[in-house]
């Protein structure tokens, strides 16, 4: 029987994955630009910069998390990813003028505390 490998997930794939959020919630902030200017025919999707670019920073963020995933465990990684909610809260309230109300906040609050339990769950 093959002996499983362990892995331990490294401090620069921690790191990496922690920017990846940011960048994903960036992405998520010029989409939904884009989406707000939306015309469904070819000329205009060429013509919504907000739409493309915010295509471009979600494969950036991509590429960012296969590195990042090369570095650790997925179930440490992944978990870490779900911070990019928070940064898309604040984003929401603070560049589209959003009201986030006492239950989102706490939703994100219960978020963070889960991934903090998780992270304290790995190795």
């Amino acid at each position: 029987m093959a002996k499983k490998k362990e892995r331990k997930t490294q401090t620069w794939a921690i790191i990496l994955i922690l920017i990846c959020t940011l960048v994903t919630a960036s992405g998520q902030l010029f989409l939904k630009l884009g989406a707000d200017r939306m015309v469904f025919d070819i000329i205009g999707l060429l013509k919504n910069y907000f739409l493309i670019i915010g295509c471009i920073i979600y494969a950036i963020a991509a590429i960012m998390m296969i590195v990042a995933l090369r570095g650790g465990e997925v179930s440490v990684l992944y978990p870490l990813f779900a911070t990019s909610y928070v940064w898309v809260t604040i984003i929401a309230k603070y560049f589209l003028d959003e009201t986030i109300g006492v239950w989102r906040w706490l939703g994100v609050g219960t978020l963070v505390i889960g991934v903090i339990f998780i992270s304290m769950g790995s190795e």
